[in-house]
């Protein structure tokens, strides 16, 4: 269960007594900013880059419902502690994105911004009670946010 709380509390950051999914979704955006950061340096992709990030939230996404199954035997449905969604969801809000940190926070408010309000859709996953609701309604405010932040990038409004 130990291995469990670490992967469904974003390595312990939903523990965060101030905004927990903020703080997940910040070390998700951190974290993948780095780790982008690094293969750019290591020219081991371009500027976009895609297929190592899609490989990291489909691995996660199913490794974060697995710990989401686990976890909710002790905690309450989507407890304020999981925050594996967020990161997930912030991953993918920064998807295909330049690595630039104007970006990357252009991803992460925008993330947020779709995952507080839960407009169309995000709602109605948001209702449902299974493990996989939990992660949904993220995947698809991450979905939302990079919509926006695309447009915002062609437009040159970023």
């Amino acid at each position: 269960m130990k291995y469990q709380k670490y992967i469904a509390t974003g390595l312990g950051s939903g523990y965060s007594s101030l905004a927990p999914g903020t703080a997940g979704a910040i070390l998700g955006i951190v974290l993948l900013f780095i780790f982008n950061k690094c293969l750019l340096m290591c020219h081991i992709s371009g500027t976009k880059i895609i297929v190592p990030d899609l490989f990291a939230i489909i691995l996660i996404s199913f490794a974060g419902v697995k710990a989401i199954n686990k976890v909710h035997k002790i905690w309450q449905h989507d407890d304020n502690r999981i925050v594996i969604d967020e990161i997930v969801g912030a991953w993918i809000a920064a998807l295909l994105l330049p690595v630039e940190w104007k970006y990357y926070l252009g991803a992460l408010l925008l993330f947020r911004f779709f995952d507080i309000t839960k407009p169309l859709f995000i709602k109605k996953f948001d209702r449902m009670h299974n493990d996989w609701s939990v992660m949904l309604d993220d995947m698809l405010a991450g979905i939302y946010a990079l919509i926006v932040m695309q447009i915002l990038i062609y437009y040159n409004l970023i």
